[in-house]
């Protein structure tokens, strides 16, 4: 059992195991089998170290915008949040992790719903979610893993189905579905990007930048101005004493400099290594699909879009994080409406808002990646306020699930379960 829940919570390991049996199937030679299935593993890998590397600076630079402005709240952390949850019911969640990962396969082979999720991060995350919210309501833990592990497997299947007309366009094919369960948000933002469908050629990539900003057509180097402003503006406001004691032995004025291009070097390795996964699991993942669930694709992690409009990553995690600021007014300003304070997560701003913003430049240019990356952003801060009481009363305190799928399903399930009572 342990060997199970390892395989199925370690991507990397699972999406080789794929490529492995896909050129098993396609009769390749042993050296092609193990070259493309290594090739899957270490590319996904280096995906990890990027995202690794990114995650790691945008959380001191939360660290020093929360204390530098002065801002208390909770945090909203998938990761945190899971953490906390584990301790108490680390058992549940894994076996509605397992049975979410079954039956995504088995609705994907007996519906119209041909994706499979490989993002098993976030099947971990929604698992939690879903055992939370069964357990704040009295339910015992086999209701609990079967009714939470078929809602994770049919959400799975169905979810990137929502997304896949703006995958169509952006990729050219329909072999890549997205799997990253902000999937309600990445869709309505595609859609607020149709309202200015008459501009959609007038995309993030093809801004005419004045002479003096020419060093925004390189993406990288875009990005390391952008982190550059924002780390500088979080340090100085935070001061030498808080940046010192992140910095360690760093000097407190070089730190924001070592991690704002920490995290574009992050993103520049991540970029390598969704290119190279990304190429060998789709070429081995034919042969599943028309042998055992015919018409299937693989539904896959956001930054696998980021190459389709690199610039309008940059635009969706300034909008997002900008909707998340202007949330947190709002919430300190009406604190009989809003339970608790949210906090935007950098990380989740980026990778969520910029995968927002891809999807409504795809339909609306870049009117539809500003549109749609803000509105994805104010989802992202206010839909946790919800659910947020329903965690505590089972001692899960401090930070919180951001993701709009998590909240919108979740929502849904615990209107429904007030009606129900366990038996």
């Amino acid at each position: 059992m342990d060997f199970i829940i390892s395989l199925l919570s370690t991507p990397a390991v699972l999406l080789g195991v794929v490529a492995f049996v896909g050129l098993v199937l396609q009769k390749k030679s042993a050296t092609e089998v193990f070259t493309g299935a290594s090739k899957t593993l270490i590319g996904f890998l280096i995906f990890g170290i990027g995202a690794a590397a990114m995650t790691g600076a945008l959380q001191n630079f939360n660290k020093l915008f929360q204390y530098g402005f002065g801002i208390t709240g909770v945090i909203a952390s998938p990761e945190a949040a899971t953490a906390l949850a584990q301790s108490t019911y680390g058992f549940e969640v894994s076996l509605t992790l397992i049975l979410g990962f079954v039956l995504n396969l088995v609705f994907a082979r007996i519906t119209k719903f041909k994706n499979i999720f490989f993002t098993t991060g976030h099947s971990l995350f929604f698992s939690c979610v879903l055992v939370l919210i069964m357990s704040a309501h009295g339910f015992d833990r086999t209701t609990t893993i079967i009714v939470g592990g078929t809602i994770l497997g049919f959400m799975s299947a169905a979810l990137p189905q929502f997304c896949q007309p703006f995958m169509r366009k952006m990729t050219g094919g329909d072999e890549q579905a997205i799997g990253h369960f902000n999937m309600i948000g990445y869709g309505l933002s595609g859609y607020i990007g149709r309202l200015f469908s008459k501009y959609e050629h007038q995309t993030t990539e093809t801004i005419k930048f004045p002479k003096w900003l020419s060093i925004f057509r390189d993406f990288l180097m875009g990005l390391a101005i952008v982190m550059l402003i924002l780390f500088y503006v979080a340090t100085l406001k935070a001061g030498q004493a808080f940046t010192q004691e992140l910095a360690g032995t760093q000097h407190w004025l070089v730190f924001p400099l070592v991690q704002a291009f920490t995290f574009v070097a992050g993103m520049s390795v991540l970029m390598t290594g969704v290119r190279m996964f990304l190429a060998e699991i789709t070429a081995a993942f034919v042969v599943i699909s028309e042998k055992y669930i015919p018409g299937s694709r693989p539904a896959l992690d956001v930054p696998t879009v980021f190459p389709y409009a690199p610039n309008a990553v940059i635009v969706g995690f300034i909008c997002a994080y900008a909707a998340g600021l202007l949330a947190i007014v709002v919430m300190a300003s009406f604190p009989a409406v809003f339970p608790v304070v949210i906090i935007p997560a950098a990380h989740i701003c980026f990778f969520s808002g910029g995968t927002a913003a891809v999807f409504g430049n795809s339909s609306g240019g870049w009117r539809g990646a500003v549109a749609g990356s803000f509105v994805v952003g104010l989802l992202l801060a206010f839909l946790p306020t919800i659910l947020y009481p329903v965690y505590g009363t089972l001692g899960i305190e401090g930070a919180t699930f951001p993701n709009i799928d998590y909240n919108v399903i979740g929502t849904l399930l615990h209107s429904i379960l007030q009606f129900i009572k366990p038996i």
